[in-house]
């Protein structure tokens, strides 16, 4: 069976789960399917399917806006489980991307991977100094089919797009497109090794952390060695464990680290689940697998930043606001709608002790998207880094107040950035700002004036040719042409119904006839363009006031 009709399985099985609605797949040749599929079958399919798809499951379960809550949660639970390639072509790979023999390299080499996942595999080994390592290397063809995969997937969204409401509203191929450089990303391994090496230095200040550094002498692009992170996956700490060693500073340095390192250096890693954070015997929380990171400029991280004072403080309004001015209103937005269903949220947040703070930003994308509101995917990012972050906090210590963790260090972030704000390179930048005005500011209002005197003012509104406004004068400009062809054919029939030609129809002058006929059909089609406009327009309105 051939790539894609696999995908065309797997996209008829669950052409009614709310993303593939509407999607006249037949046409393209699926196979007939029973749409019988449930999310924890989805995710079995997704991980048969290879590489590709494990990762969009994993991307999927960020964003509840494109599917249905219970398929997010099954996504949410997604985990990897691939038997190892040959230890063989695990040495090839390292010797062509190294350019040494592997007995050269390293002191030692276990045959027995650490961890095997669809792209890559992980070894323990041993440098020449002694020191201990994991060795990441990438799976032989697996950017190649990465890249394939990609390719047929993106013909899919263009369709989606075109045929589904969900399409429709989240673009599925523009998001299509920022997973594929997102994934490509995760492939360059020395990408990677820059990711842990700034990690390591923004979370520096939060002694319980530790991030793994990169032996730089060791890496390339498919090809990653860093320091062991030996030690116990949080989800497995043993009882006697927590008997010697409290584990509430480590979960609090998490999220406390973490909120640093999104709002402060604006850097988001989607994936901080327990399967990449492990105990070491030192009773640190190490931290690695660093390949899916987001990047957030700047302004986006400042309002995103007050969505999240406003949730904390139980500012529904606030919330509703700052959402709609960083997301795209569609068409079909109910502004009443969002306001009330996000204040609504906003209040059970604040009353209730047990709400999540990650479950609340995916909410805030869920009602968003519902009431047809485009938020920016960097919302959903920080909503699943924050579930994560909470599922690990609860497995580490299921009595910490995480609450009052995120309201305090939202706090010192607030501070950091001010901090940040008055270093020497951005005063500097402002105060070169304030001279340029000074300088030009003069000259520029003199030209004002002068154009004023003369009245030769003028102004440009851009983007009115996209705007409804636009739509609506051409549909109206249309008609009135329509209207007075129509006239003009109805007046010309009757004086032609005076000259007789020879030729009749129906007993009158056929030209005439032939006028009349075109008249009257073009009068009937603006009368029925007319009624079905107004109807869909009054009922648009309708549901704009429910």
């Amino acid at each position: 069976m051939n790539r894609r009709s696999q995908i065309l399985r797997l996209l008829m099985r669950y052409r009614n789960s709310g993303v593939f609605s509407g999607m006249n797949l037949e046409a393209a040749g699926a196979p007939d399917v029973p749409p019988d599929g449930n999310p924890e079958q989805f995710v079995t399919d997704l991980e048969s399917l290879g590489p590709t798809f494990v990762k969009l499951g994993q991307m999927l379960s960020t964003r509840p806006d494109m599917v249905p809550v219970e398929f997010a949660t099954a996504l949410e639970r997604m985990q990897e489980s691939v038997a190892p390639i040959p230890v063989e072509r695990i040495h090839t790979i390292i010797e062509k991307e190294l350019g040494a023999p592997v007995s050269t390299l390293f002191a030692s080499f276990d045959p027995v991977p650490l961890g095997c996942a669809s792209i890559a595999q992980v070894h323990r080994a041993t440098l020449r100094d002694g020191r201990e390592v994991a060795v990441k290397v990438q799976k032989p063809e697996v950017a190649a089919q990465l890249r394939s995969d990609l390719e047929a997937l993106r013909s899919f969204a263009l369709a989606a797009d075109h045929l589904t409401q969900v399409g429709r509203r989240v673009r599925l191929r523009d998001w299509l497109n920022e997973f594929a450089k997102t994934l490509v990303q995760e492939l360059d391994y020395q990408a990677e090794a820059e990711n842990l090496q700034r990690f390591g230095q923004h979370l520096r200040p939060f002694k319980p952390l530790w991030v793994p550094q990169p032996v730089w002498d060791y890496c390339s692009h498919r090809v990653l060695t860093m320091q062991l992170a030996d030690g116990v996956r949080v989800d497995m700490i043993p009882d006697i464990r927590r008997t010697e060693q409290s584990m509430d500073p480590l979960a609090a340095a998490l999220i406390r680290g973490y909120l640093d390192q999104i709002f402060v250096h604006g850097e988001i890693h989607a994936d901080p689940h327990p399967g990449n954070l492990r105990v070491t015997h030192d009773g640190r929380l190490a931290i690695f697998d660093l390949g899916m990171v987001a990047h957030m400029p700047p302004r986006l991280r400042e309002r995103l930043l007050k969505v999240l004072f406003a949730a904390v403080d139980g500012r529904g309004e606030e919330v509703a606001d700052e959402i709609i001015a960083i997301s795209t209103r569609l068409e079909s937005f109910e502004e009443e709608r969002y306001l009330r269903e996000t204040g609504q949220m906003i209040a059970r947040y604040a009353a209730s002790n047990h709400y999540s703070e990650g479950r609340v930003v995916l909410d805030m994308v869920r009602i968003a998207t519902a009431s047809g509101l485009r938020t920016p995917p960097e919302l959903s990012l920080i909503g699943k880094a924050l579930l994560n972050l909470e599922t690990v906090c609860r497995l580490l210590s299921p009595t910490l107040d995480t609450r009052r963790i995120v309201e305090k260090q939202l706090q010192h972030v607030m501070r950091a950035r001010l901090k940040k704000s008055l270093s020497a390179a951005n005063l500097a930048s402002e105060a070169m700002e304030v001279q340029e005005l000074l300088r030009v500011g003069p000259r520029k209002m003199t030209d004002i004036l002068a154009l004023l005197a003369e009245n030769r003012l003028q102004m440009k509104v851009t983007g009115l040719e996209e705007s409804r406004l636009m739509e609506n004068l051409q549909k109206i400009a249309n008609r009135v042409s329509a209207g007075i062809v129509t006239a003009a054919l109805i007046l010309a029939s009757a004086l032609m119904m005076k000259v007789d030609n020879g030729v009749h129809l129906f007993g009158y002058p056929a030209i005439a006839m032939v006028l009349m006929l075109i008249g009257v059909f073009l009068g009937l089609g603006i009368i029925t363009s007319a009624l079905l406009f107004d109807r869909r327009a009054r009922a648009r309105e309708e549901r704009g006031h429910r």
